[in-house]
C-alpha cells in the first residue's frame, strides 16, 4: 500500500483487540503520530452512539448476512485529505481498510430515514490530537460484577491522562455540552464529510 491509500501498511499490521474499538483507534492515532504516516491535523476520531446507545451499522464481521449489527457504541478513525477523497478506517467491518467514506456511508452507515427514530445515530468527531491527549479508560466497563472481564482485554497498560483514569462515557455521550469535539446528525455528517454521497442515501 503506497502512503496516499492510507496510513498504515495493512489491516494486520494494527493493533487490534475485539469489543475495544475505542483503544484499537487511539492505537491507530498513535501509529500515525509516531510514524508520520499523515498530517495528525487530517484525522478525527468518531463515536457513533445516541442516547439510547442503540445503533446499527451494516458490513461488520460481527453481523450476519445484510442483517445490521446493533452496537451501545461503535468508534472508526476518519481522515480528511485536502487533495483526494475522505477515508474511513473501521477494523471491525467487512469492507476495504482504508475505505472511502462514500463508499462506508452508503454500505456502513446507509440512512436514518427509514430507521426507527430510538435507533437514529449521531457522531461524535473529535480531532485526532485531542482525543489522544484527553482519553482515558480504565476498562471498567468490561468487567462482570464479579471482576471477570466480559471480554478479554488488550496487552498493553490501560490508557489514562495525568487528569483522568476513566472518562469513556464523556466521549460516548452525544450531549453537545459534554467531552471533546462536536455531535452531528448523521444527515449532518454526511453533508460536512462526504457531500457527494448525501443526494444518492437509500
Amino acid at each position: 500500500m503506497s502512503r496516499d491509500e492510507g496510513i498504515t501498511r495493512s489491516r494486520e499490521s494494527c493493533d487490534y483487540t475485539s469489543c475495544y474499538c475505542e483503544e484499537n483507534v487511539w492505537k491507530l492515532c498513535e501509529y500515525v503520530r509516531t510514524e508520520g504516516t499523515a498530517p495528525l491535523q487530517e484525522l478525527f476520531v468518531v463515536f457513533i452512539s445516541n442516547e439510547n446507545r442503540m445503533v446499527p451499522l451494516w458490513k461488520q464481521k460481527s453481523g450476519r448476512g445484510d442483517q445490521p449489527v446493533i452496537w451501545d457504541y461503535h468508534v472508526i478513525l476518519l481522515q480528511v485529505r485536502p487533495q483526494s477523497g475522505a477515508l474511513i478506517y473501521d477494523l471491525d467491518s467487512e469492507l476495504s481498510f482504508p475505505c472511502s467514506l462514500r463508499l462506508y456511508v452508503s454500505q456502513a452507515l446507509r440512512s436514518d430515514r427509514h430507521v426507527n427514530p430510538a435507533y437514529h445515530r449521531k457522531l461524535r468527531v473529535v480531532p485526532a490530537d485531542s482525543f489522544l491527549s484527553n482519553f482515558a479508560c480504565d476498562r471498567s466497563h468490561m468487567k462482570n460484577t464479579d471482576g471477570s472481564w466480559r471480554m478479554p482485554p488488550p496487552p498493553y497498560p490501560p490508557i489514562h491522562t495525568a487528569e483522568s483514569h476513566m472518562n469513556l462515557d464523556d466521549f460516548i455521550s452525544m450531549d453537545p455540552q459534554v467531552g471533546w469535539g462536536a455531535v452531528l446528525s448523521l444527515d449532518d455528517f454526511v453533508k460536512r464529510f462526504a457531500p457527494e454521497s448525501s443526494s444518492s442515501q437509500p
